[in-house]
């Protein structure tokens, strides 16, 4: 005897409705359940880009320090001047400078040596003066470049700033109650102790017409000297 048992069709649907109408309710309750999690009730939602931390932080009126330029010089110098005919003698002095740059500087320099005529004093009874010595002194204003800069060391640990220099300029010479225009040429070097203080090594040459025995002759002038400055 066979046995056949016949399935309903709306029965045999049930459980595939089911199943839909499942999925369809959890779509729908995502984005409510997302919204939960991002803000709760009677909380407006923040914006993506809004700063959560705010700092209070007072401004302050800060007053940059000010650092002295170092642009002006000032300094004594002792050497030699050989005045030429006359031989050397000492020479001081005084010069105050000025940076227009890190390279460039202009100097103004007064001078003061005594010039003794006793060479000529063994050739020429009575000599040339009218007595031993004159007076010589000079004033110019020269540029100066600074064509080296570098540094000196002192042992393993120690470092001075330094410079080689080359200078001239244009003056004027008294001598002998005659006042003769003076051009001067050179080079020097210094080194930087500290910042505003230098010690200094230079040479030049003075040159200027000068009539003495009753001919102009053009005179070139030697000086070597050495000397401190100070900067500020």
């Amino acid at each position: 005897m066979n046995t056949h048992t016949t399935v309903h069709p709306a029965r045999a649907a049930a459980p595939i409705v089911l199943i839909a109408a499942a999925a369809a309710a959890s779509f729908m309750a995502a984005p409510a359940f997302a919204q939960g999690q991002t803000s709760s009730p009677g909380q407006a939602a923040k914006p993506a880009n809004e700063q959560v931390v705010v700092p209070q932080v007072d401004r302050r009126d800060v007053q940059p320090p000010k650092f002295p330029s170092n642009d002006f010089e000032v300094g004594l110098f002792v050497g030699t001047y050989a005045a030429q005919n006359f031989g050397s003698s000492v020479v001081y002095g005084l010069r105050l400078g000025y940076a227009i740059t890190e390279d460039v500087f202009v100097q103004a320099s007064y001078g003061s040596t005594q010039v003794s005529d006793d060479l000529f004093r063994q050739i020429l009874p009575g000599g040339i003066f009218a007595s031993d010595s004159e007076r010589l002194s000079y004033y110019n204003l020269s540029v100066g470049y600074n064509v080296l800069p570098g540094e000196v060391f002192i042992g393993a640990n120690r470092a001075l700033a330094s410079a080689l220099y080359v200078i001239g300029g244009i003056g004027s010479t008294d001598f002998n109650d005659q006042t003769r225009q003076t051009i001067n040429i050179g080079l020097g070097a210094r080194v930087f102790l500290k910042d505003s203080f230098s010690l200094q090594v230079d040479v030049r040459d003075h040159i200027y017409s000068l009539d003495l025995l009753g001919k102009s002759e053009n005179t070139q002038n030697l000086e070597l000297t050495f000397g401190f400055s100070f900067f500020f």
